[in-house]
């Protein structure tokens, strides 16, 4: 608890089994977690298995694999039916520190902002931290091209560190939007569409084999996803069209 608000922190699995454990025990270090939520989406490794063992948490598996969006969409769902005050996303494979969790639940508690972001590149430190560098220069130009269409100032739209209060979430038509990894940017632009501020913390980045990735090809199309949501935004603010995700 913090400020008397039910904090519960969900973890959206895919073949995590190497990073799970010290990913939660970390999570449940910084005291002030109530609960943590992990979906598994039909890992092919043992993370359901070591799931199952872990204290203070609750585990869903899909019964088919539904994408990196459609586990999201579970995640939040249970949070909420949980009675999430705070629900922060922290993936398994340990590539973003749970030693941010108290800011980040701090600046939602206190009533300052509705949703803040764990940014790579806030700080300037992504490269030094291992992020390979045609993934560097793509989210600096995806950035740049979102921030242009959203009317925004972000750092980053691509980072998977993410918490929000319950009340924003519940105004989310999150059903709208894909079941593929284009989830979290259709999600940012529906917050910035309903006129909610964005908070962002720096945080180290970690890049190493355990780590989950997407494949060049799957980043490209995630590019092309990102680029046409930024523009469906702003064709529909200038009313030339009526919106997919923005109702």
């Amino acid at each position: 608890m913090l400020k008397d608000k039910r904090i519960i922190v969900v973890m959206p699995a895919y073949n995590a089994a190497k990073t799970l454990e010290i990913t939660h025990r970390e999570v449940l270090e910084q005291g002030i977690v109530d609960h943590v939520i992990l979906v598994d989406d039909r890992s092919d490794d043992d993370t359901a298995a070591i799931a199952r063992g872990l204290p203070d948490t609750t585990v869903h598996i899909h019964a088919r694999n539904k994408g990196y969006g459609g586990n999201q969409k579970t995640c939040y769902r249970i949070a909420l039916e949980e009675g999430a005050d705070i629900i922060i996303m922290v993936h398994p494979d340990y590539q973003y520190t749970p030693k941010l969790i108290p800011a980040m639940a701090a600046l939602i508690a206190s009533g300052l902002y509705p949703c803040v972001l764990g940014s790579r590149i806030l700080g300037g430190y992504a490269r030094e931290g291992g992020m390979p560098h045609w993934k560097y220069v793509s989210n600096r130009f995806l950035t740049f091209c979102e921030n242009l269409l959203l009317g925004a100032k972000l750092s980053e739209y691509h980072t998977g560190y993410r918490a929000f209060s319950r009340e924003l979430l519940q105004k989310l038509p999150l059903d709208r939007n894909s079941d593929d990894f284009v989830f979290d940017n259709q999600m940012l632009a529906q917050i910035l569409w309903f006129g909610h501020p964005i908070a962002e913390v720096s945080c180290p980045t970690k890049y190493f084999p355990e780590a989950s990735s997407i494949n060049f090809t799957r980043s490209l199309r995630y590019g092309f996803g990102c680029l046409a949501t930024a523009v469906e935004f702003r064709l529909a603010r200038m009313g030339l069209m009526k919106p997919a995700h923005f109702p």
